[in-house]
């Protein structure tokens, strides 16, 4: 998990500095197992590659054959038709060699850019599908960003360094050994020069890199800073206008900003220092071994030819050292971007032990149920039995919780022995102080967490056995904070049940009242929304909210203040179609606003996890106790 600080105003901001790979034998198999999942073209890519460093190295030893047989010869004659035939023979095949060289680099960069854009396509659904299997508390100990980095930051850092990094990692790699043995090949003593310069050049690059790499990292996390402050910022631009704090943030920016700029120059300083020094060794080195070689030609210790290819392969030597060292750092930066994204796949998915499941069922003449491939009208739970069938047990939405204890950490306890019961068809409804308990009721029915003690039991059966999928198709909520999904307000409305026609669309919205103003969009059912439904009030958003979970058709209904952003106009508007919504259901109430609760069947009070009052809103009032107090007004919410 991502580090975290906290800034002086209070935010949490996130760290984006470069890290090394914990375990970078364990990633690197686990990362090559993606990348090379159709193993015949890696072969390929290997093929291409050593062709590619080959056709460098045989060019450059070409040298020697043609100074030493051809060209020196020539010196001072006139070579003849049949001398010249031989040697423009030489050139072309070392043309030839050349430009295999070339089509062979073409072509293992292509095929890891196919290799690349393959195995992330592989790998990002991977994650995906592992995000969607996540319990719930997995994203309350984690900020979204830090989950949308795994898909954006790592992945794009894996892409840069598969593409391109490692295939020239290779192929530096290879030059460096294929020159190095050629070398030595050509002349011994010369290569005890360039080792001593190859030294020389491996700790300044130590040196250098190292700083640069400190200076890089504290670049990352300035840069992160100054992007969290800014998303933070313009999400909540409305609330600085409202409390004037445009000055304070203005100059929290610049300091952000004033950092990122002092350690940007700093670490810049280092990365482009590196480059002209290595760049004036290597010249160095050449110059030295253009004098060392002159004397051993003079002392005919090598031949001009020899001398001749040995400088270039001179050249050509520090040219991958340069491009390795650089190379290493990005492939650092990804294989610790790659862990990341392992570490989310490494999560324990949600477990789901149930084996019980929701179907469609038929009534038979003889009162017995049987399973049917389209819903007339009835659900029932199918229940294995020991004898190895199935019995079939009707949906009627009795929910029950006996001393049920739970905590959202361990020896933290929000909930303390809770005891409830909702009958079919009943209305319960939750109040209490913010903190009292009352979602985490709500969320324990649909299992989003697993209580510690006690049991929860649906139409009889330990909500453990059914699957959890079932489970929740059997259910439907209506949540406080409404979210819309980009798409036509038909789409988010058949969110609730993808099978329904637009005729049962319809139906839902005019049960929730939200059809006339959708009537009234632009382009009424068909209205795209954007933004999370920024085009519309948030009455409206709740309106198609509760439509959404009029066309899911369950037997259980949740509704965790489902009114809290309608006025009291619009809710008035609206309670009719509630009532018919909740007709025949099961329904679990969380309000603020007790004038939406009295008509409960049962009203359970809770302060600090525990039921403190029980009974109707007649019953409540006589006892007057802490709702009493509330709905008259002696107490508040808070």
């Amino acid at each position: 998990m991502a580090n975290k600080e906290v800034r002086p105003h209070g935010r949490v901001g996130f760290q984006a500095g470069m890290k090394r790979p914990k375990n970078m034998k364990k990633t690197l198999r686990r990362l090559f197992s993606y990348l090379t999942a159709k193993p015949i073209t890696f072969v390929f890519v290997a093929i291409f590659i050593l062709l590619s460093s080959g056709a460098g190295i045989a060019g450059t030893y070409l040298l020697k054959p043609i100074v030493n047989t051809y060209i020196v010869p020539f010196i001072g004659g006139s070579p003849t038709s049949e001398q010249l035939a031989p040697f423009i023979t030489m050139l072309l095949v070392m043309g030839l060699i050349y430009l295999v060289g070339a089509l062979s680099t073409y072509a293992y960069n292509r095929i890891m850019v196919v290799i690349a854009n393959r195995s992330l396509n592989t790998i990002r659904r991977t994650l995906f599908d592992k995000i969607q299997s996540l319990p719930l508390a997995y994203f309350d100990q984690r900020t979204h960003g830090e989950i949308m980095s795994r898909f954006s930051n790592d992945v794009d850092t894996l892409r840069e360094a598969v593409s391109s990094g490692l295939a020239q990692l290779f192929v530096s790699a290879l030059t460096i050994i294929g020159t190095f043995t050629m070398m030595l090949v050509l002349s011994p003593l010369l290569t005890v020069l360039i080792v001593v310069m190859l030294f020389i050049m491996f700790m300044t690059v130590k040196t250098i890199g190292g700083r640069s790499r400190k200076m890089f990292q504290a670049q990352q996390k300035a840069v992160g800073e100054v992007n969290g402050y800014v998303e933070e910022l313009i999400e909540g631009q409305k609330v600085v206008k409202v409390f004037r704090h445009e000055p304070v943030v203005k100059q929290e920016f610049h300091v952000l900003n004033d950092h990122l700029r002092t350690v940007s120059t700093q670490a810049q300083t280092f990365a482009s220092m590196l480059m002209p020094i290595m760049m004036n060794l290597s010249y160095i080195n050449y110059a030295l071994t253009a004098v060392v070689g002159s004397y051993f030609v003079i002392l005919t210790l090598v031949d001009i030819g020899t001398l001749i290819s040995f400088l270039q392969f001179t050249r050509s030597f520090s040219m991958p050292i340069n491009q390795i060292s650089q190379l290493f750092n990005m492939m650092l930066a990804a294989l610790a971007g790659a862990e990341r994204i392992f570490e989310v796949l490494d999560e324990q998915p949600e477990i789901d032990e149930g084996t019980v499941t929701l179907v469609y069922v038929c009534p038979q003449p003889d009162g017995t149920l049987q399973e049917c491939d389209t819903f007339r009208g009835n659900w029932a739970w199918k229940v294995p039995t020991p004898e190895g069938s199935f019995a079939f047990v009707p949906v009627k939405g009795d929910v029950r919780f006996e001393h049920v204890h739970f905590g959202y950490e361990p020896g933290k306890s929000v909930l303390n022995d809770i005891s409830l019961y909702a009958k079919p068809g009943q209305k319960i409804a939750f109040v209490g102080s913010t903190g009292a308990g009352k979602t985490t009721i709500t969320n324990l029915i649909n299992r989003f967490y697993d209580i510690e003690q006690g049991s929860i039991t649906y139409d009889g059966i330990d909500i453990k056995q059914i699957r959890k999928d079932d489970l929740r198709r059997s259910l439907a909520m209506v949540l406080q904070d409404t979210h819309l999904f980009t798409g036509t307000v038909q789409d988010d409305i058949r969110y609730g049940n993808l099978d329904a026609t637009d005729e049962e669309v319809v139906a839902a919205a005019k049960l929730a009242n939200a059809d006339f103003f959708i009537q009234h969009l632009p382009q009424g059912y068909d209205t795209m929304l954007t933004g999370d439904g920024t085009n519309l009030s948030q009455g409206q958003r709740q309106l198609l909210a509760i439509a959404r979970a009029a066309i899911a058709n369950p037997p259980v209904l949740i509704l965790d203040e489902a009114t809290s952003s309608i006025d009291t106009r619009t809710e008035a508007l609206i309670e009719k179609g509630m009532d018919r919504l909740m007709q025949g259901r099961t329904v679990f109430v969380i309000a603020h606003r007790l004038s939406t609760v009295r008509n409960a069947n049962a009203i359970m009070v809770l302060e600090h996890g525990e039921i403190i009052e029980r009974g109707d809103h007649d019953d409540l009032l006589q006892q007057q106790g802490k709702y009493y107090q509330l709905y008259t007004g002696q107490f508040e919410l808070a």
